[in-house]
């Protein structure tokens, strides 16, 4: 087995916990948060919906400026029905697998580098960055399902059971 089947494995997993807890999003809370200082709900479900596309940024690309000098950075997908949210999703999947199934394990040892306003802020091997990626998603996911808790929502069962769904 190559890495990039490793990684496409791993993904196709992630996914459908992700699924998961994206098809429990509530629509209509897109600006809620729990705190002054935390990301906006639809925002948050929107970074988890898509970072599998991040996949394809790593591979495909050399490096990826956040802010570039002269505008046209990113801009997150703006969506009002859960349906839209989860399209998005198997897009960034479906996207990110075809990517994965399709590049070979040489390139993981190239240099890829993320920037900020033409500013170098990271810069590692893709091995690291696919990795750092998935554990990204797992943190921000978690994130999700905290919001789902405080909002009387079903938290879907992850890497087990939830208190709300023992079915693993």
């Amino acid at each position: 087995m190559t890495l990039m089947e490793l990684y496409a494995q791993q993904l196709e997993r992630e996914a459908a916990i992700s699924r998961r807890v994206l098809e429990r999003v509530p629509e209509g809370r897109n600006d809620w948060k729990p705190h002054e200082k935390s990301m906006p709900f639809g925002y948050l479900a929107t970074l988890v919906a898509t970072m599998p596309s991040w996949v394809d940024f790593t591979i495909a690309r050399d490096e990826l400026d956040l802010k570039p000098p002269g505008g046209g950075g990113f801009r997150p997908l703006e969506w009002t029905k859960n349906a839209e949210l989860r399209d998005a999703h198997e897009r960034a999947v479906s996207g990110a697998l075809a990517t994965l199934r399709g590049a070979s394990d040489e390139c993981l040892a190239q240099p890829w580098r993320l920037l900020v306003a033409g500013r170098v802020v990271s810069e590692s091997p893709r091995l690291d960055v696919l990795a750092d990626t998935f554990t990204h998603l797992a943190h921000h996911r978690g994130q999700l399902t905290v919001y789902l808790r405080l909002l009387e929502v079903p938290v879907p069962s992850i890497y087990g059971p939830s208190a709300d769904d023992r079915t693993f």
